[in-house]
């Protein structure tokens, strides 16, 4: 049995003003100027909690080759440009091409990519690998529970298969789902026939979370109908509501084997119990100043997700509210991780750890995210930035923050990277010399995947109420596609068809 696997990820926010182009795939892939090819996919991959981690693993186990042609991904920002899609997607086509014969395709996707052409740009990619290699070839799609699924993907895909949790630490076990999946229908083992249905209905990232209510229980539920006699597999995707496109908001996908009547019907409770949740999908959110007081009055770790500027949803990362307060109140044990800054830390690689360097901090993607603070620093540590994940999400893979420093504002800890990366590990504080038992207040510029990792050492956790491209309040975006006005809680008449 001879799979061939592909992966082209990108998560786009249309309201960020930074478009993507291919220097961001090449540098954020760690591929350097090469494109990945599968020596070095197997290397960076083999043993990881990632999709292609899982792919490689369920291969290994039952004795399929699997051959990795490409799989490159961007960090979440602006618009894909149109000659970068077509470089990225004409490589993987190639390289397909290049490969066959192949008894089936898996694609590692993320389902939220938006180019200057095409609103469902993963639909186009499988459009175009279907093309390519026929419609008796099988193709097994794997999707983030982040992805806006269009009409158009169920009907170029014979199975889509999602994560299941958010913070995603299931990316290892859903890409072994995929490669188990392929493998059976390679062997005429299990005949899948795939319901899709998309809800009239948008939600927000901090209570997407799997860790709590109410999609804690939701989960459980899903499980339960996946797990019935003539089931295969059943998809929620929350969807991705930074994206302005037609497709955007919650979808629901159920696959049975050889019984259509059966996923229609799975997909429709699915639908219906997340339908009836939609009033308990709406965030709290707290200021930065209201963080500062219970945070003196929790005795433990208290977390500030500044969600409105997560990079892991196109923000600039680099926002100053939070830290602007923080400062102002001289804020001691407060450490605000990570910040991207790349000029800021060439000034204290420059001035030396121990110096005293004055700064110009933050604020310098856009106007959105608060204002660029001109302080006096102490430079408490510089680093390369590297380390492994060694949290539950990404497990064992090797990434960076690029050279990183430690600075000291009035008390007020900052981890000022070159590489703009959503804090999610401990480790990425750990190599920037931040233990938590000596943090007190830690704003992350996260949403939810940083409850994977820190979640166990938090007192508290609370929803940021700062400004951003990424902020959880459908009432700060001017939506022009037509569909999301008819979405709840845009449109509060909203009814489930």
């Amino acid at each position: 049995m001879r799979i061939l696997s592909g992966g082209l990820q990108h998560e786009t926010n249309t309201f960020a003003i930074t478009p993507t182009t291919i220097a961001d795939f090449q540098r954020d892939s760690h591929f350097g100027d090469e494109l990945g090819d599968a020596f070095q996919i197997r290397q960076r991959f083999q043993g990881t909690n990632t999709i292609h981690g899982g792919y490689l693993q369920a291969a290994d186990d039952l004795g399929a080759e699997l051959v990795p042609v490409l799989n490159l991904r961007a960090y979440p920002s602006g618009i894909v440009t149109k000659e970068t899609f077509e470089l990225l997607v004409g490589e993987l086509i190639g390289r397909i091409h290049a490969a066959l014969p192949a008894d089936g395709i898996l694609l590692d996707l993320h389902g939220a990519m938006v180019t200057e052409e095409f609103e469902d740009a993963e639909a186009e990619i499988v459009r175009r690998v279907r093309e390519a290699v026929g419609d008796a070839v099988p193709i097994v799609v794997s999707l983030d529970l982040h992805a806006n699924v269009s009409p158009a993907l169920p009907d170029v895909s014979d199975v889509i298969i999602g994560f299941d949790t958010y913070p995603h630490v299931d990316m290892g076990e859903r890409g072994y789902e995929a490669m188990a999946m392929m493998a059976a229908m390679v062997e005429k083992k299990v005949d899948p026939k795939m319901a899709y249905r998309q809800l009239p209905l948008l939600t927000l990232p901090p209570m997407q979370c799997t860790l709590r209510e109410p999609m804690s229980s939701f989960l459980k539920k899903l499980k339960l109908l996946e797990s019935q006699e003539g089931m295969l597999t059943a998809t929620v995707a929350m969807g991705f509501p930074f994206a302005d496109v037609h497709c955007m908001g919650v979808s629901v996908i159920a696959v049975a084997e050889d019984d259509l009547e059966l996923a229609e019907a799975v997909a429709d409770q699915l639908a219906q119990m997340l339908w009836d949740l939609k009033k308990q999908l709406q965030p709290n959110l707290v200021t930065i100043e209201d963080a500062m007081q219970q945070s003196r009055e929790t005795d433990g770790l208290v977390i500030f997700a500044d969600g409105s500027d997560n990079p892991g949803g196109g923000a600039p990362c680099d926002g100053t509210v939070a830290l602007e307060a923080l400062v102002e109140a001289g804020f001691k044990g407060a450490v605000v991780a990570t910040f991207y800054d790349p000029e800021t830390v060439q000034v204290a690689q420059a001035a030396g750890k121990g110096s005293t360097v004055q700064v110009a901090l933050g604020a310098k993607v856009d106007d959105r995210h608060g204002k660029t603070l001109h302080v006096e620093a102490r430079v408490l540590k510089l680093c390369d930035g590297a380390f492994v994940f060694g949290g539950p999400m990404a497990q064992g893979l090797s990434d960076t923050l690029g050279d990183t420093a430690l600075l000291e504002v009035n008390g007020v800890r900052v981890v000022v990277t070159s590489v703009r990366k959503q804090c999610i590990d401990r480790n990425m504080l750990k190599v920037a010399g931040v233990e938590l038992d000596s943090v007190s207040l830690l704003v992350l510029k996260s949403a939810v995947h940083y409850r994977a990792d820190f979640g166990l050492y938090a007192k508290l956790m609370l929803d940021a109420d700062t400004p951003g491209i990424h902020r959880p309040d459908f009432n700060c975006f001017n939506y022009q596609n037509g569909r999301s006005g008819q979405c709840y809680p845009l449109n509060p008449l909203a009814e489930l068809a």
